[in-house]
């Protein structure tokens, strides 16, 4: 009877570990099948330029119908605009808004209304369209915090000389490599602006983002300490459920297109990071395999135990493991094995707690993801 107790549980906590998954990729994609197919197998510029012809030729509104989107796009469980300046995450701000009714206007001082805050600043592109009204980097925030962040760029602040209510910073940057003044946001925000600019970069490949001395745009190119940044702040801060809200809201009833960095955040090292010159296989949303090689994939990785309890193995039979990444049920990278050189590799599971995982396992031959139960 202990016995069968125990494979009862265990089937029970598998049973949930799979409705977790899939649950998961459920509510972390809602991408069409097939939407980012032209870009499968594809690496550096090529890669950029096949995600460009993907979301480019969105349709483009007026931007006097921004405030209308915002209803949709931008509103907080409470029913409040969600703005990224005031907002206390796990807290209670300083004040909030409703939509239409404390819309600004004019303004002297914090809290009065919101406005249409362009995270890439229109005079660095000559306040030209579709950029001007592209819902990805336009977000509803207070009018003064707004107004004072004015064109500066994102940077990190250690000696503020003025901060707002939520603790966002304005002040001489100090991120290496930044020089003047620069607004940091909340570190709760910070990952939502990175994937914010990547998208920029992409979408705008073809444009002129650096028309200001201010712009961290070189064309569209993103320059050496700005790319850095936003590359820890997208690693800080992962992709949220806001973030993804608010993607397919803007796909579905506005727009129709997608943020490629909130679909498949693992993008963002192909395109930026360490990752650059390898071809990206997705394993956030679904593809056609149709015509692939072999043995990019055939399986060649297994994982055991699995379930594990303080540790298992990763093991695959054809190639030296080079790095192995472990993702919890929601998206989240957790941890980063790098540089292992070996076909074996124990991977300590009693810091986890008891769920579901996927390991994303690399080799030179390409990338498996396995899913982990550990109990």
């Amino acid at each position: 009877m202990v016995q069968l107790r125990s494979v009862g549980i265990l089937l029970r906590r598998l049973f949930s570990c799979f409705v977790l998954c899939f649950a998961t990729t459920f509510l972390m994609g809602q991408v069409p099948d097939g939407y980012y197919n032209s870009a499968v197998g594809k690496s550096g510029e090529e890669l950029r330029s096949a995600l460009y012809d993907i979301i480019k030729g969105h349709t483009s509104i007026d931007y006097s119908a921004l405030w209308n989107s915002y209803r949709t796009t931008d509103v907080m469980p409470s029913g409040k605009v969600w703005d990224i300046y005031s907002d206390v995450p796990g807290g209670t701000a300083a004040y909030y808004y409703d939509f239409g009714i404390n819309q600004c206007g004019t303004y002297s001082q914090e809290g009065m209304c919101y406005n249409r805050e362009h995270t890439v600043p229109q005079s660095w592109f000559d306040e030209a369209t579709p950029m001007k009204s592209d819902l990805f980097h336009l977000y509803p925030t207070d009018g003064w915090v707004n107004n004072k962040r004015g064109n500066l760029p994102y940077g990190e602040v250690n000696s503020p000389t003025w901060t707002s209510t939520n603790g966002s910073k304005l002040g001489p940057c100090s991120y290496p490599g930044c020089t003047g003044n620069a607004f940091e946001p909340i570190d709760s925000f910070k990952g939502d602006l990175a994937r914010t600019y990547f998208y920029m970069s992409v979408r705008y490949m073809d444009k002129d983002l650096g028309q200001e001395p201010e712009s961290v745009f070189s064309g569209s190119n993103l320059v050496g300490w700005a790319k850095n940044m936003f590359l820890e702040w997208n690693n800080m801060d992962p992709v949220s459920q806001k973030e993804v809200n608010r993607n397919n809201v803007i796909y579905n009833t506005i727009q129709h297109n997608r943020n490629p960095f909130i679909d498949c955040p693992e993008l963002v090292d192909y395109l930026f990071g360490s990752r650059y010159n390898e071809p990206w296989y997705p394993t956030c949303v679904a593809w056609d395999t149709t015509g692939l090689s072999e043995p990019s994939f055939r399986p060649h990785c297994r994982v055991y135990p699995n379930p594990a309890e303080t540790e298992c193995v990763v093991e695959n039979d054809l190639a030296e493991i080079t790095c192995v990444v472990v993702y919890n049920a929601v998206g989240q990278r957790l941890y980063t094995y790098d540089g292992i050189g070996d076909r074996r590799f124990v991977l300590i599971t009693n810091n986890l707690s008891s769920g579901c995982y996927l390991l994303h396992v690399f080799t030179k031959e390409g990338r498996e993801v396995m899913r982990l139960v550990v109990r």
